[in-house]
């Protein structure tokens, strides 16, 4: 069990956060965290259809936080993980995230500073005009690098989206989505790495952003579509996310979203975080060693096997 928190370049904590979030789940008593771990690592050990059995414990305790301390769900979620892992093998690539193209049309960052309430903002800029069939799945590879970032270092009560549309060609990007793998990556996100998203923010003056919402909505149940909003002017915004924590650009005192997203690029393509990426993508399943009858219970609804799910 970690003692503390160790900040970096791009990510920042409150004081309290580690203890503060324990709490929020009932894991801060002595000893409490400790034990759902070690009964989490023990089951890990006996998951024959695992190939990786040897998860770090304060990457347990994240898997934990994220399932507001239930270890039955943690089995599930970290299941899942694995075995996206072998079911969408063209997203799970080893790559360097800055050599992928097409993607400099987008400027996205995890912002340093949390939430009063210890929820982490995730913003994004896009100004694309055309967009090329391999912009959304290397967009969905960048972002997975993001997200085992995240995994490995972040401990936060869950995560806020901003989305900034004013200057993309919204058209043209609604044409472009390949609806099928949009769904996908959605059920991933929630229901195999467990992304709790307190609020989903699309900046746009354009009436085209009610269609683009109303494809995402589709794929949603009404507690996560009622979380969607958007907004003509950052004064609206700042209704919902704290206006100090935003970068300079859009009124904060953090530095420009540009500076951020190339910080947070230059961690995500380092050779230390590749190789981790490497050995995390390997982290899948063989699925011959898995239990027959547990099959259709863990497996189908996943998003390589195609079922239709709206997810929570």
């Amino acid at each position: 069990m970690m003692e503390c928190l160790k900040e970096t370049e791009v990510l920042k904590f409150h004081p309290d956060t580690l203890q503060a979030i324990r709490k929020l789940y009932g894991l801060d008593s002595l000893g409490a965290m400790n034990d759902a771990i070690d009964i989490l690592q023990e089951w890990v050990k006996k998951q024959d259809h695992f190939i990786k059995k040897d998860f770090d414990r304060d990457y347990l305790e994240r898997v934990i936080v994220r399932t507001k301390g239930s270890i039955e769900r943690s089995k599930l979620r970290l299941d899942k993980i694995c075995t996206a892992r072998t079911l969408m093998p063209a997203l799970f690539v080893n790559c360097n995230v800055k050599e992928l193209p097409l993607l400099d049309v987008v400027e996205d960052a995890l912002l340093p500073r949390l939430t009063q309430d210890y929820y982490r903002v995730y913003f994004l800029r896009n100004v694309g005009q055309e967009f090329d069939k391999e912009f959304h799945p290397n967009y969905f590879r960048r972002v997975l690098y993001f997200l085992e970032y995240m995994y490995k270092i972040d401990y936060v009560a869950g995560i806020v989206l901003v989305f900034d549309f004013r200057q993309m060609n919204q058209a043209a990007h609604l044409r472009s989505l390949p609806m099928v793998e949009v769904q996908q990556f959605l059920v991933m996100l929630i229901e195999c790495y467990g992304l709790r998203m307190k609020g989903i923010h699309m900046i746009s003056t354009s009436k085209v952003v009610h269609t683009l919402a109303a494809v995402f909505k589709q794929f949603l149940t009404a507690k996560i579509e009622s979380r969607i909003h958007i907004h003509d002017t950052l004064e609206s915004l700042y209704e919902h996310v704290e206006k100090d924590i935003l970068p300079k650009e859009y009124g904060g005192s953090e530095v420009s979203l540009s500076e951020l997203h190339q910080k947070l690029l230059d961690i995500a393509s380092s050779e230390k975080h590749m190789e981790y990426m490497k050995m995390m993508n390997a982290a899948g399943t063989n699925e011959a060693f898995r239990q027959t009858d547990k099959y259709n219970e863990q497996v189908l609804g996943m998003p390589g096997s195609f079922r239709a799910l709206r997810v929570d």
